[in-house]
């Protein structure tokens, strides 16, 4: 046991892709998982993932996760198509089955030499004091309840709660988890067959008898999910009900008019009554949406994320994207405070920046998912009730039909579903410390994935090198030209070698690129980004000094005794 470890309660997607991350940085860490270490398939349980959260999941070239992406989405109401949107790279999302998805971040976790899981470790005590926490579990009994008399106990530096809504790190934290339940009800179904569209997601409003909302997405293999909006605190939903929701609603699609929308309406008798086509049904649930945040999302060295920090879900709102979210925020701000307080950068920092840099979790994550709670709370009565004729007005989102607000959330796009942006970040450099120039992303905003150029003239793409491939810091240099010379001909040329010079002098692992253009910028301009992808500042080149502001910024500010930069070295 070593007690410097990371220990991560909970082998979900949050806390699988939060160990990985943490390898990735090099920082150890134990994966408490309360299950036998299996995974259960089920096809009627999905994930909806972001192409910017999606990049940095495990996909090696010999196994990539098998998931969909959309080629359009499709709204219709009353069998006729009341909004179209075209997908590209930048705006599809990926679809995959969540088995599939643990499977693979387990799969990748084996290959971690920093990173172990223990199955069968039941949590009922948690402590902490000013040098770490300890940890007991308790192995699971045959029916799953945590068994009598011995346990483990185990010691690390920090330790973080994924384990889900019902959270036994949020209950033994005493955090309080405030909400609503069952704002939304779904019956779901998995199923292969043959619809009359490809590639392409569906929400079809007012289709027909008791069909108020039925969603159709693709997954790999000519399997789709359909999702049929139920009442929030209706009946149970009887598998012949289930099945008479499927035979309509393929009845409709498939009958006349149904191919696409692109028809007249057609007689709806008619459609009831057409056949639905072969399928083969996979699995099938009731999928019951909740709106809970928790008070806190950190206690001393504790930390909450995923489920356990917070419910989602309504509206198109993707859960475990917003988990996967916590875990890139989290995992490098672990990682900076843990090589610090270790002693390998030399001179440890001083106690108020850990302060800073862990506070800033919580004050960026907790903020953007009160936000998206609040959209939702908003959105939710405009967009659910009867006729929908009249535009909703959010705070700063603009004028929106109901339809319209429930693609958002489903695309990821406006105040309910875009990625958050930390312009308010405690880990902004300070007002007046730096010069900025405009590019097209606002500073505490994702950046664009564009192509870039290693020093040693590999090529790949930006996002590639986030969450602890490409360092606990980005700076990307917009150099025209480049794309087109070998990396010799342009390292030594330019602003290039004291540009080289200055990041490897940072306080913070860093990795210099070159990229052919970013949107809004000019030639030469200097793109400061953290591991999880939000741009810190966009830099007039070359301001070495004001590089240095960015890096102790993101570290909690310059170490206690360091020198300040005078007005003159900062505009260098």
């Amino acid at each position: 046991m070593s007690e410097s470890e990371v220990i991560v309660v909970g082998a979900g997607p949050t806390g699988l892709a939060l160990s990985l991350a943490l390898s990735r940085f090099g920082v150890p860490s134990l994966v408490l998982d309360n299950g036998d270490g299996e995974v259960t398939a089920r096809a009627a349980r999905t994930c909806v993932l972001r192409p910017d959260t999606a990049a940095w999941l495990p996909a090696p070239p010999d196994s990539p996760v098998p998931a969909a992406r959309w080629t359009r989405w499709r709204t219709r109401r009353r069998q006729q198509t009341v909004h179209q949107r075209e997908l590209d790279e930048e705006t599809a999302p990926f679809h995959v089955e969540q088995h599939v998805l643990e499977r693979a971040l387990r799969a990748a976790l084996a290959q971690e030499k920093l990173a172990r899981i223990v199955t069968g470790s039941h949590l009922d005590v948690l402590e902490q004091d000013a040098a770490g926490v300890t940890a007991h579990t308790r192995r699971r009994g045959p029916e799953g309840t945590a068994g009598r008399g011995g346990g483990t106990w185990w010691r690390g530096s920090y330790l973080v709660g994924c384990d889900g809504a019902r959270s036994t790190v949020r209950k033994l934290l005493g955090v309080p988890f405030a909400g609503r339940t069952a704002v939304e009800r779904h019956a779901v179904a998995a199923l292969r067959t043959r619809l009359p569209w490809e590639s392409e997601a569906l929400l079809d409003r007012d289709l027909g008898g008791e069909h108020r909302e039925v969603t159709a997405r693709p997954l790999p293999g000519g399997v789709w999910r359909l999702d049929w909006l139920l009442p929030a605190r209706g009946d149970l939903v009887t598998p012949e009900a289930l099945l008479d929701h499927i035979h309509s609603t393929l009845a409709h699609w498939h009958g006349r008019g149904g191919a696409g929308g692109h028809g007249k309406g057609g007689d709806r008798g008619a459609d009831a009554a057409a056949a639905p086509g072969p399928y083969e049904l996979l699995d099938t649930g009731v999928h019951t949406s909740h709106q809970r945040l928790a008070r806190r999302w950190r206690v001393g060295r504790a930390f909450l994320a995923g489920d356990a920090a917070h419910l989602v879900g309504a509206l198109g709102v993707q859960s475990v994207d917003e988990g996967l979210r916590d875990a890139a925020n989290l995992a490098w701000k672990l990682a900076v405070v843990w090589h610090e307080l270790s002693g390998v950068r030399g001179p440890r920092v001083d106690r108020d920046a850990v302060e800073v840099v862990l506070g800033s979790y919580e004050s960026e994550r907790r903020g953007a998912v009160a936000s998206r709670l609040r959209a939702v709370d908003q959105a939710l009565p405009l967009v659910r009730r009867e006729g929908g004729g009249l535009r909703a007005i959010l705070p700063g989102g603009g004028a929106r039909t109901p339809l319209e607000l429930l693609t958002d959330g489903h695309l990821g796009r406006g105040l309910l579903g875009s990625p958050a942006a930390y312009g308010r970040s405690p880990l902004t450099p300070p007002r007046g410390t730096v010069d900025t120039v405009p590019v097209a992303t606002p500073p505490g905003a994702p950046v664009d994935d564009v192509s870039v150029i290693a020093l040693n003239g590999e090529q790949g793409r930006l996002r590639e090198r986030l969450c602890g491939n490409g360092g606990e810091l980005l700076v990307v240099l917009v150099a025209p030209g480049t794309g087109v010379w070998d990396s010799r001909h342009w390292l030594s040329a330019g602003i290039m070698p004291e540009l080289a010079a200055a990041v490897g002098a940072l306080p913070l692992k860093a990795e210099l690129l070159v990229t052919e253009s970013y949107p809004g910028a000019a030639p030469h301009t200097v793109l400061v980004i953290r591991p999880d992808g939000h741009l810190v500042a966009a830099l007039p080149a070359p301001r070495i000094a004001q590089l240095r502001e960015c890096a102790d910024a993101l570290r909690g500010g310059p170490l206690a005794g360091a020198r300040s930069a005078s007005p003159r070295d900062a505009r260098r």
